[in-house]
């Protein structure tokens, strides 16, 4: 029996672990990564599995060969890059070139210069401080874009930042590979002939992926989307993934490299989102697997027996690359804040160091001794990235306020303007209502990162905080023409709405409200009009439907009006009030 389940048994064991670490780190709020990189130590041929020869039946529960499982974990970083892919287009990826082909690049060769300096230093020879400073400059793709996605900072300033320097060190993968094997290999052809002919069929494999990938991408699906078929629309998104990373892996580049590309092209498609939900189980799962092999990879037996080197070297890698990043970051025109979270997400190593230090030490460029204690070294700053994380965030949020005196501040001027607290998409479109309507506003937020954004030169938005009359004051509140507060915290839009009212007593405010009893208290607060979130939705869906089944407009819009009025009557807001509003709504309807 013991045979029988032996090729099942690594699957078993992954899916059995996905399915207690996911929901325990889940409940905890503690990213699943941290959870899966403890199982693979637990459960890897270093911890449990050494004591399976004594215990038996501690050999059907721990990872006895890491290698069976390797290459399957592999495809964990392919379809991370696949997805990110998808989030992107060409056009996108043109605005990203100054960080991809400036911070990045910048990034991986200062980096590098600096590791294998101190490698060359500490008596490695040439080739071997090479190999260790180039592949001790690159971060991890597979950590750094999940922990980003699960804390919601892929999309802030320094999430699309260490996306543009991980692109780009994707993209030194196959170069790197070719200088190890050339630095092993010592052959009499020059370096730039061999570099030649490296990227020759590299570059030719890209073409074809991208040339064949706008042929027949879309009428792929366009034909496979007509059958109705979940499956075998399934299939088709496997097919795209793993053809294209095959493709891009037989011509020297990296696997995930092939997979982004294709990601890309789809985006571009129809078909997107229905691929984005039928992609994301496999990417969550052949993820998951990939940070257990990491951990299994973890030689505990060693990394006691140099904990003090081990450790040593882990924190001088991040100390060096962090100091790094945060001064390129600055170059590349960056914010502090945004470089110092940067350099705290990027500064551990990645996977990518296995693959070029296992080479190396096969073909003995690198000591195995000293390999393979820069391997743990790798691996401890990799399972840091995750609390790194936690404290660079916290960090940008600390800084943020500090920093926010390099705003601009708000005109000090009588000009009669609206004025827009809270710029999220909300309150941009009500801008934009304003500037079709030709009606001057300015807007403010506390998020200096949102202020960093969206501010243009025809776009009035500063920082702070508009619950302090003195601020509201140096905004203009005394000419101003309304208030409008569209911040999705109740509580700061009753503080805006409180201070608003306390200055000037005939302000017009229309505020942003939770429910209905979230309204009512706005109005107890001195709110002209309080619009609840949840009544206005249902009531617009009404409309909608009541005019799509047939019913005649006028007499719909009527009614809603009539029920608005009802809800207003019940929330206490005064009859003028209520007669004042939705007057576009009642030209329509006439």
């Amino acid at each position: 029996m013991a045979v029988a389940l032996e090729p099942y048994k690594d699957a078993l064991l992954f899916l059995a672990t996905a399915g207690l670490v996911v929901p325990l780190f889940h409940r905890l709020r503690v990213s699943p990564v941290l959870g899966f990189l403890a199982a693979g130590i637990v459960l890897g041929p270093h911890a449990l599995g050494r004591l399976a020869a004594a215990h038996p039946w501690l050999a059907f529960v721990t990872i006895d060969d890491i290698g069976r499982i390797t290459h399957l974990a592999e495809f964990g970083v392919v379809f991370l890059l696949f997805m990110m892919g998808l989030e992107l287009s060409w056009e996108r990826l043109a605005t990203m070139r100054r960080l991809v082909f400036g911070l990045g690049s910048l990034q991986v060769a200062v980096s590098a210069l600096a590791i294998g300096g101190a490698a060359y230093g500490l008596g490695q020879s040439p080739a071997a401080a090479a190999v260790l400073g180039t592949a001790l400059a690159l971060s991890s793709t597979a950590i750094v874009l999940p922990v980003l996605a699960d804390r919601k900072r892929l999309n802030s300033a320094a999430g699309r930042a260490s996306f543009a320097v991980l692109l780009f060190q994707d993209l030194a993968v196959a170069p790197l590979l070719f200088m190890v094997s050339m630095l092993g290999a010592r052959e009499a052809t020059g370096i730039g002939a061999g570099l030649l002919l490296a990227f020759l069929p590299a570059a030719v494999a890209l073409l074809v992926v991208v040339v064949l990938g706008r042929l027949i991408l879309r009428p792929l699906f366009h034909h496979v989307a007509a059958t109705r078929s979940t499956e075998l629309f399934m299939a088709a998104c496997l097919l795209v993934v793993i053809g294209t990373s095959l493709v891009t892996a037989a011509s020297g580049l990296s696997m995930a490299l092939g997979a982004f590309i294709a990601g890309i092209l789809l985006a571009e498609t129809e078909f997107r989102r229905e691929i984005e939900v039928t992609i994301e189980p496999f990417k969550g799962l052949l993820l998951g697997l990939f940070f257990v092999s990491v951990g299994a990879g973890l030689d505990i037996d060693r990394l006691l027996d140099a904990a003090a080197v081990v450790f040593g070297l882990a924190a001088a890698l991040i100390l060096a690359k962090a100091a790094i990043l945060a001064v390129l970051c600055r170059v590349v025109g960056l914010a502090p804040s945004v470089g110092r979270e940067v350099a705290l997400l990027l500064a551990p190593c990645g996977e990518f160091a296995f693959v070029l230090l296992a080479g190396a030490m096969a073909l003995h460029v690198v000591p195995a001794d000293i390999g393979g204690t820069v391997l743990l070294a790798v691996g401890v700053t990799m399972v840091l990235i995750p609390l790194l994380a936690i404290v660079a965030e916290g960090s940008a949020h600390r800084v943020a306020a500090t920093e926010a005196p390099v705003f601009e501040p708000p005109p000090e001027d009588s000009e009669a303007r609206v004025l827009i607290v809270g710029y999220g998409r909300v309150g941009k479109l009500v801008g934009e209502m304003l500037t079709r309507h030709e009606v001057p506003y300015i807007a403010v937020d506390a998020d200096a990162r949102v202020v960093a954004r969206e501010r243009g030169p025809n776009q009035a938005i500063y920082y702070g905080d508009a619950s302090r009359p003195e601020f509201l004051r140096r905004c203009g509140i005394a000419a101003a023409r309304a208030l409008v507060a569209t911040m999705d915290d109740p509580a700061a839009v009753e503080r805006v709405v409180a201070a608003a009212h306390a200055e000037r007593e005939d302000l017009t405010i229309v505020a942003r409200a939770r429910d209905a009893q979230h309204a009512s208290r706005l109005y107890g607060m001195g709110a002209t009009d309080a619009v609840p979130e949840t009544i206005e939705a249902s009531l617009q869906l009404s409309e909608a439907l009541l005019v799509d089944i047939g019913l005649p407009m006028g007499l719909v819009i009527a009614s809603v009006h009539e029920k608005r009025d009802e809800i207003r009557k019940l929330l206490g807001v005064p009859a003028a009030a209520r007669r004042t509003l939705r007057r576009p709504w009642r030209r329509s309807a006439e």
